[in-house]
């Protein structure tokens, strides 16, 4: 099953005999709650699942947005109106940071049947609605463990071999800026490899060959998905790695 789902065919499949879950996960790095946006206009049916709080753990050793507790996420899904068998549709504001997120968690707790919307709630060219829905309560009961993980110590390895890919923005990864994290910087020997190259202008994913292309010598985690590559995820990420004083911290650009 592909990992994204286009505006039509999600307004198709929701007028449909099966129609998805919608999950709205608009959510902003260091900005503002996203329910406020929800409520002033989101996917008809769909329910807003908070980042920060529902998404992630409480920040602590393991970053600040470790993994949530399964059963509470699972909690989270169920009062959703996620099931075990329902096709489930997430989105966000369109930079694809926060639906790719939730996309995973559902893929690592054994979900089979999720998608994100590409492009975002910018590609929606259907009506907006402001009621907020009161789902059925879903039977949807985690099963973590379906997709792999690394620690901090084994990310560590993957950079030493160079296979270690850096998401966030070129800026960070060189630490010329660093708005919300304890130093700026990257794992030493991880390679940049930013998640707006990853769309085009409208923030849809570029073609699976584009995207195969950029990805090609970098190794073997939606657009890697895309890509047909199989990534592994280091959930605690650059928040955790760079919590603990006694770990090492590179600057400035790739070697070339």
């Amino acid at each position: 099953m592909k990992p994204i789902i286009t505006a039509t065919e999600c307004a198709s499949e929701s007028a449909g005999s099966r129609p998805p879950v919608l999950l709205d996960v608009r959510w902003q790095l260091g900005g503002p709650n996203g329910r406020p946006d929800y409520e002033a206009g989101h996917l008809p049916g769909a329910v807003y699942v908070d980042l920060d709080t529902e998404l992630a753990g409480p920040a602590g050793d393991g970053g600040r947005h470790p993994l949530p507790d399964p059963e509470d996420f699972g909690a989270v899904m169920r009062r959703a109106g996620v099931g075990q068998d329902t096709p489930v549709v997430v989105y966000d504001g369109g930079q694809g940071w926060a639906a790719a997120r939730a996309w995973w968690l559902l893929r690592w707790t054994g979900h089979q049947d999720v998608r994100v919307l590409d492009g975002g709630l910018a590609a929606w060219t259907g009506d907006l609605s402001t009621e907020v829905p009161r789902p059925g309560e879903g039977d949807f009961r985690p099963k973590p463990g379906a997709l792999p993980t690394l620690d901090a110590e084994s990310a560590a390895a993957f950079a030493r071999s160079g296979l270690l890919l850096d998401a966030r923005a070129a800026e960070r990864y060189r630490g010329d800026v660093e708005p919300i994290d304890r130093v700026g910087g990257h794992i030493p020997g991880a390679v940049s490899a930013p998640t707006t190259s990853n769309v085009d202008e409208d923030g849809r994913y570029l073609p699976a060959e584009r995207l195969a292309a950029r990805f090609a010598g970098l190794g073997a985690v939606l657009a890697l998905e895309i890509a047909g590559f199989t990534g592994v995820l280091y959930p605690g990420s650059w928040s955790e790695w760079s919590s603990d004083p006694s770990r090492p911290v590179a600057t400035g650009p790739e070697p070339q």
